[in-house]
């Protein structure tokens, strides 16, 4: 499989870099990156360490021993920054699972180069959108009975609430998802464990599954991971569905509409593929993988967050038109409230960040500036962490009777757990970069120009 010559390599392959010479190549530059780390390295990973210290501290050593009071949430606000970051790292979740999953079953040329790291932020978003759960309910000790298992008690979840169906939709997502993603790496920890040494061979021995890299084994892995993708992809857009249902099912002014499932759905991959730009610009500058990940991979990026901030953006609109269109005069003030009420400033840093700052990339130069993209994917994602604030805020704090309005304003408690979430999803990417493959080797290989494959040949006769 990895050695098959294809007539289309040459058009496929016009994602790699004329430099590239032999197949060698790719294995020696793939997997310098897991030898002996940096300083830089070793910075930020302490940093991670920091910041999750700072997130243990203020969950299990303010939190759960004072109670849930030490946040911001009050009565009309039950929901805050923490359903706000589910739903944020969620979002993130799915563009692995696009990348990696509906990508590969429609054969996107270029794909190859970045699925890997996708599928990797995949996991650990969703390892990060688990804790927030665990988080909101203050009681962590009684967390366990959010899920529906046999008991002399006879005490079930209410499979009627939104809340246990996310318990059902995440659990499966992260289980096909890392059953996916280790799948892919099968062969490429193979050629991790033929260079490797001393403890790091063992290890690399034994999640290798004895791949030898036989036809039999191709033959066998191919069908196993287009049947995995298959069902992989329902997921993106069943997940994200479920979850906006926490909200759709509701007659929460602001929530209670049909389109929130397609909303959520194109929000999601819009931040998913932001966060993979934002990830794989430094991993590039680092590691001197700029023939790997070229302007073309990150030209189609970009057109595939245009495509979806378009949708959101629409999103936004027709949002705002429905509620005026329905004559409902709740409906109307909940909307009007979020563009010129008290939280108008989150409205509108959502409309900048997710609307209008995308617009440059319709310019062919802005998509192939790799510091522009850097920083609009960052705008992105400060952006979609917003619209899911607005959401949850806005709407709760405004419900219909005025005397049970309220505001809800943070608290430290709460900000060191956002703050400390992204540096527990940095932490488990930092250390996936220097275990595992960041760029799938094999597959690689399979788009290289015939050219390069015949110096191969060449070079190994």
């Amino acid at each position: 499989m990895a050695n098959g010559v294809t007539k289309d390599a040459t058009a496929r392959g016009a994602m790699t870099h004329p430099d590239l010479h032999r197949l060698d190549d790719v294995n020696r530059d793939v997997l310098k990156m897991m030898g002996p780390p940096g300083k830089g390295w070793w910075a930020l990973l302490g940093l991670a360490a920091t910041g999750i210290g700072v997130f243990l501290v203020a969950w299990l050593g303010v939190q759960v021993p004072v109670g849930i009071g030490v946040s911001g949430l009050n009565g009309p606000v039950g929901w805050g920054v923490y359903i706000t970051t589910f739903v944020f790292w969620v979002g993130i979740a799915h563009s692995g699972t696009l990348i990696s999953a509906i990508l590969f079953l429609f054969r996107a040329p270029w794909r190859q180069s970045i699925y890997r790291a996708a599928e990797a932020m995949t996991v650990f978003a969703v390892m990060t959108a688990g804790l927030f759960p665990l988080i909101h309910v203050g009681r962590l000790w009684h967390a366990y009975w959010l899920v529906p298992y046999p008991n002399a008690r006879f005490l079930w979840p209410n499979f009627k609430s939104p809340l246990i169906w996310d318990v059902f939709a995440v659990t499966t997502y992260f289980t096909v998802s890392a059953t996916f993603f280790f799948l892919g790496c099968i062969p490429d920890i193979a050629a991790a464990r033929d260079r490797a040494t001393g403890l790091r061979k063992k290890f690399y021995q034994v999640i290798a599954l004895g791949w030898q890299g036989s036809d039999s084994q191709w033959h066998h892995f191919g069908k196993a991971y287009i049947f995995l993708a298959a069902l992989a992809t329902p997921l993106v857009l069943s997940v994200h569905s479920v979850v906006s249902w926490d909200f759709a099912m509701s007659i929460v002014p602001g929530w209670h509409t049909t389109i929130f499932a397609p909303y959520f759905v194109a929000g999601a991959i819009y931040s998913g593929v932001a966060m993979v730009i934002t990830l794989v610009v430094p991993m590039r500058k680092i590691f001197g993988l700029e023939a790997y990940l070229t302007t073309k991979h990150f030209d189609a990026m970009a057109k595939l967050c245009l495509l979806t901030s378009m949708i959101v953006l629409y999103a936004y609109l027709s949002e705002f038109f429905l509620a005026w269109y329905s004559g409902e005069e709740v409906e109307r003030t909940a909307f009007w409230n979020r563009l010129f009420g008290n939280y108008w400033w989150a409205t509108w840093i959502m409309l900048v960040c997710n609307g209008m700052v995308p617009v440059m990339l319709w310019f062919k130069r802005v998509r192939h500036s790799i510091p522009a993209l850097f920083v609009i994917s960052i705008f992105v994602n400060i952006g979609m962490w917003f619209e899911r604030y607005v959401i949850v805020v806005t709407s709760l704090h405004h419900e219909y009777e005025p005397f049970a309005w309220g505001m809800y304003r943070p608290s430290v408690v709460e900000m060191c757990i956002l703050l400390g979430s992204f540096c527990w999803f940095g932490f488990w990417f930092l250390l996936f970069t220097r275990l595992l493959p960041p760029i799938a080797i094999q597959e690689l290989k399979e788009v290289m120009p015939p050219p390069m494959r015949n110096k191969a040949s060449g070079a190994h006769s």
